[in-house]
């Protein structure tokens, strides 16, 4: 280390510290003569001090922040702003960004000229920190080489050098700051590693669970399950109790279930968190919601309608009045849905307002509403409460019960658009729901435009995209026996699929047209059979027609669409299984496809 100006000996301030002796400093100094080498390197390198050591006693000399670098420190995307061989050169290397603020690991950070040189190349304001040259060297290698292990960080926890020195200017950074990487607890990092990796890899959820062997931390993505982390043994009440704390919950209840909700800023945009926490036999149970506005698609034309599907759900919206229902089962994609049609409906002369629990993303021109069943504000009573608040459009996050349900189709027989979620297998089965919930059936044939079921498939990873042939019994299934040498695509697994083949989702959706034959059927109460031929007469294209017609497309496998759309009705009619007339109701369909 060299150019820190006037200052006390190196080897004299760490014997005034009392981390060296004066009989060390003496033998050091001898070696050094002999030697060439730097004092502080030698000293390190020979064991006499730690790296630690050496960067609080330079640190504390210039006045400035110092660290060790190690994982859970850094985000290696910053590499993008300084390559590896800039970053050895200048003797540097970046560590995390908040907004407009970078901080950078610097062997040198008393340099006026290369902090002014790092913010016209950076486009950022520095925070320089002081690290040690090897260790700068170190992680730039392997960071630029993508050597950035979750286990290799894990592995670190237990060992001595998890305290960050600075550890003043650290409890000054906010605890939901997730960018603000450098903390004196290991647990944190472990936290803010796991947040950081789930959002960079586009995850849904986070799950920590306990288990015999410590703790098991998996990440939801497109969908599936996936191990992200497992900690050492000891740490889940720590872990527990850290994210309990971030989301505002009570950490000295275990017994029961609660809720917890947090804002962070990754990656130089805000998240919401949505915690909650459910005691299991062997403990707590965490589940994290990522709520990233990044992975929101609110364009209708991004979700995967095919276009036939896209004009007809433009027709239901596009009405004045009436109910559009959007059904599937939880994390089907309904609410992106939803604000796809708010999209575009919203506008300077609609007055729209939602009531969803909770609200998961903020929408400019649209008043929307929390609700909040602990203090009396239900889906029922806020809907009251906006019918008299002038709406055009009213969207309700979903119908739970016999009152929503009846406010809601009585608000679209007075002149409102109402968009509502439902958990229903599949359109025509979605009637009898509601018919369930004490709505007369004349007064739902009048209120309802139409019915969109849905499920999301993963779609396949184009970066290791081949052909393959299904397997009979999966033709079969698919209700294309006719078709045996066709090819399909799927993936073979990569790097950038995490080894599943898949990369991303789309949507596969039943969209149900209420038109004249239907509107009589559901006045009359007709059973869900009857409108799914009918439904099927008008020419419409059933879940599981829209999904294999994804795969023959080659955008998901067939197996992929089976699996997502296969629906258990036991109002199905033995002899008309949708499996078994896919084929001749999709012959006009895939001629093209095919």
């Amino acid at each position: 280390m060299t150019g820190f100006g006037k200052r006390l000996p190196l080897g004299e301030a760490l014997v005034q510290e009392g981390v060296l002796s004066p009989e060390q400093l003496k033998l050091a100094l001898g070696e050094q003569q002999s030697t060439g080498r730097m004092l502080g390197e030698l000293l390190v390198g020979t064991g006499i001090i730690t790296g630690r050591a050496l960067v609080r006693s330079l640190a504390k000399q210039l006045g400035v922040k110092g660290c060790v670098l190690r994982h859970g420190l850094m985000d290696p995307e910053l590499l993008k702003l300084i390559d590896e061989e800039e970053c050895e050169r200048l003797k540097i290397v970046p560590m995390f960004r908040v907004r407009n603020v970078l901080t950078v690991a610097m062997a040198e950070p008393q340099s006026l000229p290369l902090i002014d040189r790092l913010q016209r190349l950076t486009g950022c304001r520095i925070n320089p920190v002081l690290a040690l040259e090897a260790n700068i060297k170190e992680f730039a290698r392997k960071y630029a080489g993508g050597n950035t292990d979750v286990d290799e960080f894990l592995a670190s926890l237990s060992e001595s050098e998890v305290e960050v020195i600075d550890k003043e200017s650290v409890d000054e950074a906010p605890a939901a700051d997730i960018d603000s990487m450098v903390s004196g607890s290991p647990i944190v990092n472990l936290i803010n590693v796991a947040i950081l990796t789930a959002v960079k890899d586009g995850a849904s959820d986070i799950h920590i669970e306990p288990d015999r062997n410590g703790t098991r931390i998996r990440y939801r993505i497109d969908g599936v399950l996936r191990n992200l982390m497992s900690p050492p043994p000891g740490m889940h009440g720590a872990i527990t109790s850290r994210v309990k704390v971030i989301a505002k919950m009570d950490i000295a209840e275990k017994r029961l279930p609660q809720e917890g909700r947090t804002r962070i800023m990754a990656e130089g945009r805000e998240i919401d968190l949505r915690v909650s926490s459910m005691p299991t036999l062997l403990g707590e149970k965490l589940v994290i919601r990522i709520l990233d506005k990044r992975n929101l698609h609110v364009k209708m034309e991004d979700l995967g309608f095919r276009s036939a599907n896209l004009e007809a759900f433009k027709r239901m919206l596009g009405k004045p009045h009436g109910m559009a229902l959007v059904t599937g089962p939880t994390g089907s994609g309904k609410t992106t849905t939803l604000y796809s049609a708010l999209d575009l409906l919203r506008s300077p002369e609609r007055n729209i307002v939602t009531v969803e629990d909770p609200v998961e993303y903020q929408l400019d021109l649209i008043n929307q509403i929390h609700v909040r069943e602990s203090i009396g504000l239900s889906f029922a009573m806020a809907l009251r409460s906006i019918l008299r608040q002038d709406p055009d459009v009213i969207m309700i996050g979903e119908v739970r019960d016999e009152q929503t349900a009846r406010v809601a189709v009585q608000a679209a027989l007075t002149g409102h658009l109402v968009l509502a979620t439902l958990h229903t297998n599949d359109s025509p089965s979605t009637v009898a729901r509601i018919v369930d919930m004490n709505v007369e059936p004349y007064l739902l044939s009048g209120a309802l435009n139409g019915i969109v079921a849905q499920r999301l498939a993963r779609t396949v990873c184009n970066s290791c995209a081949t052909k393959y042939y299904p397997a009979d019994t999966v033709l079969a299934e698919a209700g294309l026996r006719d078709m045996p040498n066709r090819t399909f695509r799927k993936g073979l697994g990569c790097a950038q699929c995490h080894n599943s083949g898949f990369a991303g989702r789309l949507g596969i959706y039943e969209v149900m047209e209420v038109k004249t034959e239907l509107q009589q059927l559901i006045h009359r109460a007709a059973p869900a059979h009857e409108l799914r031929d009918a439904f099927r007469r008008q020419g419409g294209v059933t879940l599981d027609q829209e999904g294999v017609l994804l795969a023959l497309d080659g955008r998901t496998t067939l197996e992929e669409a089976l699996r997502v759309t296969h629906v258990e009705n036991e109002n199905v009619h033995a002899t008309s299984s949708p499996r078994t007339s896919t084929a001749a109701a999709m012959d006009e369909i895939t001629r093209d496809a095919a």
